[in-house]
């Protein structure tokens, strides 16, 4: 791109230097052309005709060199010339020289015209060197600063080219990586698919072996449904506009409902699953869809993590101008070195079965997308707490609720 870009610019210079050697030269030519005009002017003014001490029009302004002047008597006879003419001799017939037009003599450019002066016909010409010379020089710079030019429009384009680049390589190497890892997670629960059905048709097994054969089939074909879903939610995520995805969506709600939802899932394993709300309006701008799936996300590796007889408590909370949506559980907790990694795909705290790594992933592009930043730390619990935090969109006093006040959901909450 860098030498593209430095291409397409070393034309243009070409171009323009080009441009401007020929209008510098014409306007040059064009100055000339008016010194001899206004000499032959002055000169057929004077009675008489010019003689050879005329030093041209009062007041005139000379180009550079000297004017040059021979005058023709009716007859075709030279009649006089300037001091400086008087050993050239013109190559071509006086009578032709009328407009202004460049002759060489003597190995010297010069430009010529010829006019009417009183009786005698008078040829004026200036020598060229001061144009050629204006113009050499002008060559010459363009040539000292082209290179110049180049050398930093390259730099600069590689500089930007590589800054531009660089968020593009980066999102083709997560590609790539997320690619590898997918793969990957796909191959390991298909090989043990595999297996157990080679293994179950080599020979005749016991009832209780194909049980089991059986049972670790499905918690890999489980895994890979859960693999499966989560890719497909996440590339359909990736894939959605974010203009005009956003709604006003009150977060008490959804935890509310998503708390029910996962009531059946804490009450398997005899946890404590409670919500609480404090505040009166927990609305935010987010896509109903897209929070209810963040809720889900937290709610599931909570009850994950959480061990028997645990609690898990979801806090909602409207601080001021902002949103606060906590779910703390009495599991093993994170550890701190380890809350900057938690995000990334394909990682997971523990190798319990059934996690695809993608989970807390797609929680952190759903907060990212709703301008929610996030909150990890322990609870009080000892075990883990994560938290979001969003910019409240508005506030309803008429859907005041009571401060500190604790809801449960049918079968959410069980005593050990």
């Amino acid at each position: 791109m860098a030498l593209a870009a430095t291409g397409i610019v070393a034309a243009l210079y070409v171009l323009i230097a080009v441009a401007v050697v020929l209008i510098v030269t014409h306007n040059l030519t064009s100055n000339v052309d008016s010194t001899l005009s206004s000499w032959l002017t002055s000169m057929a003014k004077a009675r008489g005709g010019p003689t050879r001490g005329y030093q041209g029009p009062p007041g005139a302004q000379r180009f550079d060199a000297p004017v040059l002047w021979w005058t023709f008597h009716p007859d075709g006879n030279y009649a006089d010339s300037s001091a400086e003419a008087a050993t050239i001799d013109l190559p071509a017939p006086y009578n032709r020289i009328q407009a202004p037009q460049t002759i060489t003599v003597s190995g010297i450019d010069l430009r010529v015209m010829g006019g009417q002066t009183s009786d005698d016909w008078t040829v004026v010409g200036q020598s060229m060197n001061s144009v050629y010379q204006a113009r050499g020089n002008l060559i010459e710079a363009e040539i000292l600063i082209g290179p110049v030019l180049l050398l930093v429009v390259f730099l600069g384009a590689l500089t930007i080219g590589r800054r531009v680049a660089s968020p593009i390589e980066r999102a083709r190497q997560r590609q790539m990586d997320f690619t590898a890892n997918a793969s990957h997670e796909l191959r390991t629960p298909l090989a043990v698919i595999q297996a157990q059905t080679s293994l179950a048709l080599s020979q005749p097994r016991d009832e209780e072996w194909y049980q089991r054969a059986f049972t670790r089939v499905n918690q890999e074909s489980q895994r890979m449904r859960h693999l499966v879903d989560d890719l497909l939610w996440l590339a359909r995520f990736e894939a959605m506009p974010r203009a005009g995805r956003t709604e006003p969506v009150d977060v008490g709600v959804m935890a509310q409902q998503a708390v029910e939802r996962f009531a059946a899932v804490a009450e398997s394993r005899q946890q404590r699953l409670t919500v609480r709300l404090s505040g009166n309006s927990h609305v935010i701008a987010a896509s109903p869809e897209w929070l209810d799936h963040l809720v889900g996300v937290l709610l599931d590796n909570a009850c994950k993590y959480t061990p028997e007889q645990g609690t898990i408590e979801v806090r909602v909370a409207a601080e001021g101008n902002r949103i606060k949506l906590a779910v703390d559980d009495s599991g093993p907790g994170i550890p701190a070195e380890q809350r900057g990694q938690i995000f990334d795909r394909f990682r997971r705290a523990s190798d319990l079965p059934g996690g695809s790594g993608l989970g807390l992933a797609i929680a952190d592009a759903v907060v990212s997308a709703t301008n929610g930043r996030w909150e990890v730390g322990s609870s009080a619990a000892g075990g883990a707490s994560m938290a979001v935090i969003w910019p409240r969109l508005l506030a309803r006093p008429s859907a005041t609720r009571a401060s500190s006040s604790e809801t449960t959901p049918p079968l959410a909450r069980l005593d050990a």
